[in-house]
């Protein structure tokens, strides 16, 4: 688009300029965040075959996390350590629900049922979020949004291989459900404005507002709420702690324990979790959640790339339909 001397400096247009920017950055953001989420089953899934329990390796991935960020974290904690105070709350949320809470479901769950089935559980938060914002806030889902998930949670159920899957363990189906509830709040945690400042440090920082809780300020400080209450519960006895040093099958071959840990760790949950946040502070809780089911897609993908399982036409009609979904769902944001 051209741009005018009479469209210089105007108030109106520069700020549909920076929204759209916004808006492209949380798009890409989302997608990031899919992708590195969709790593966790090719990582994980082999420490869970070796012998871990699904505690063990969820305490390994939030720990691994929290030590990758430590070095991006603690020169920050200083100039933030008001906005941590104020915006507690939203950690210990952040921290036992969205890294705890989803990821400690989600493994349960796959423990028991096929992951294709797990994530389609864990994905029905695309529904949960719509309804809540129906229900709570009054925001009726006009007709893209009910197509978009339609299609969306449509895709996912071929993509699994629902219609095969008879005979779930009810315990698997429970933790999946859980992780949607965990998800779902999740959404609405990272979407929440942050607590307003009180007037002495208004008074510190006169003509500039206090600066907001960074996503990596938020995840650094939520996975280490995580890891201390996961640990502690595992050495009450209330969560069982299995891990082994056994070589671990990865790409077909056997490769230590220590790689798929950190990879689990600093990728698919630190990595992952800080673009999610973004994504859901530049989005909103709706549609980066749909945007959220590209884990699907880049699972499937990774797959294909590393364990040369090629996705079958029914895959390809469930990603087009989960692609449909999230397109309706963004055309009705606009």
């Amino acid at each position: 688009m051209t741009t005018t001397p009479s469209d210089v400096g105007d108030p109106v247009l520069a700020a549909g300029s920076t929204v759209r920017a916004r808006r492209g950055a949380g798009l890409f953001l989302a997608l990031a965040s899919g992708a590195l989420f969709g790593t966790s089953g090719t990582f994980g899934d082999g420490l869970l075959r070796s012998g871990w329990s699904p505690g063990a390796a969820v305490l390994a991935r939030i720990v691994v996390a929290a030590l990758t960020l430590t070095p991006f974290a603690l020169p920050r904690l200083r100039r933030q350590r008001a906005a941590l105070r104020r915006n507690a709350r939203q950690v210990l949320g952040y921290g036992l629900i969205g890294v705890l809470g989803c990821t400690f479901c989600y493994f349960y769950s796959i423990a028991s049922i096929p992951v294709g089935i797990g994530l389609l559980l864990e994905y029905t938060a695309a529904f949960m979020v719509v309804m809540w914002l129906w229900l709570r806030h009054g925001q009726r889902p006009r007709a893209l949004t009910i197509g978009g998930t339609a299609a969306a949670i449509g895709g996912l159920a071929v993509m699994a291989g629902v219609t095969g899957a008879g005979g779930l363990n009810p315990a698997g189906l429970a933790w999946g459900l859980g992780a949607a509830v965990c998800m779902t709040v999740f959404m609405f945690i990272c979407e929440s404005p942050p607590s307003p400042a009180a007037p002495e440090e208004l008074a510190g920082s006169p003509g500039s507002p206090p600066e907001e809780l960074s996503p990596v300020m938020l995840t650094w400080t939520g996975l280490c709420v995580a890891a201390v209450t996961l640990a502690a519960a595992g050495a009450a006895g209330a969560v069982p702690m299995a891990a082994t040093t056994a070589p671990v099958s990865f790409l077909g071959h056997p490769v230590s324990w220590i790689w798929p840990v950190l990879a689990v760790g600093a990728l698919s949950t630190g990595a992952a979790f800080i673009t999610a946040v973004a994504a859901v502070r530049a989005l909103g809780a709706k549609l980066a959640t749909f945007l959220g089911m590209s884990e699907v897609l880049f699972s499937v993908a990774f797959a294909a790339l590393m364990l040369s399982q090629v996705p079958t036409a029914t895959q390809f009609a469930g990603g087009a339909l989960i692609l449909l979904g999230c397109a309706l769902v963004r055309a009705d944001e606009r």
